[in-house]
């Protein structure tokens, strides 16, 4: 007896597959509010809600994330790790973020510190992720992140110059007009929740242009294009 196909994950949506996933895919690969997607629908004929491209935003967005980074191979060995200030209410928290030598993020940490047990609960979670330590490890001058290193990866080269870690600092720069765009952060919920989609979904989206033909470069995105199609089911459904 063959087992029953798979529900599918729009079940119960007045919307086809095609357009959660295009509302979802405008939304976090794009600086833009909710409204503006609602408004982006509504120019090609599709009447819906901000507050329905919300509630999307809310369900596939992780759900997509999580089947990109499973998709996409595994990182560098070179880690570049940084942390910047970001203003939650009247709060200040600070966004821990770690990318490779090519400039594809490895994860992100909303935390509301910003010393040694931050920085260890940070390199937790990339070993974690990843499965490896890896090669080099490269910050900025502080001193949580030697501290860190010492107790949780000791065997692992440290490089601490603050002009070597402009691809960590680089990468903030999206999330920065993000959190202009949505007047700040709610919460530090939801600012890891957010950012932890957005910035896989960004990982898809991160072709380099330098050293590849005009040629070269359509057909990555276009391989991008149809790995997108692919985990958001909007292949299998059509």
């Amino acid at each position: 007896m063959s087992s029953p196909a798979p529900k599918s994950p729009y079940a119960g949506h007045r919307f086809p597959a095609e357009v959660i996933s295009q509302a979802v895919w405008l939304y976090f690969r794009f600086p833009l509010g909710l409204r503006m997607v609602e408004e982006m629908l509504a120019a090609r004929g599709i009447v819906v809600s901000h507050e329905t491209v919300r509630q999307w935003a809310l369900k596939f967005g992780q759900e997509f994330a999580n089947r990109i980074c499973r998709r996409l191979v595994r990182g560098g060995d070179k880690w570049h790790l940084d942390e910047v200030a970001i203003k939650i209410a009247v709060a200040t928290h600070w966004l821990w973020r770690a990318v490779d030598q090519t400039g594809v993020v490895l994860d992100v940490l909303v935390q509301g510190r910003r010393d040694k047990r931050a920085a260890k609960r940070l390199l937790r979670k990339l070993l974690k992720r990843q499965c490896r330590a890896p090669r080099v490890m490269v910050t900025d001058k502080l001193a949580s992140y030697g501290a860190a290193r010492r107790e949780v990866m000791p065997w692992v080269e440290h490089r601490r110059h603050k002009g070597l870690n402009n691809r960590a600092e680089n990468s903030h720069q999206p999330t920065r007009r993000r959190e202009q765009q949505m007047k700040r952060f709610k919460s530090p919920r939801q600012a890891q929740r957010f950012l932890s989609a957005h910035d896989q979904i960004g990982n898809l989206f991160h072709l380099r242009r330098d050293h590849v033909t005009a040629a070269e470069y359509r057909a990555a995105r276009m391989r991008a294009f149809e790995t997108w199609a692919d985990i958001s089911g909007v292949a299998a459904a059509a």
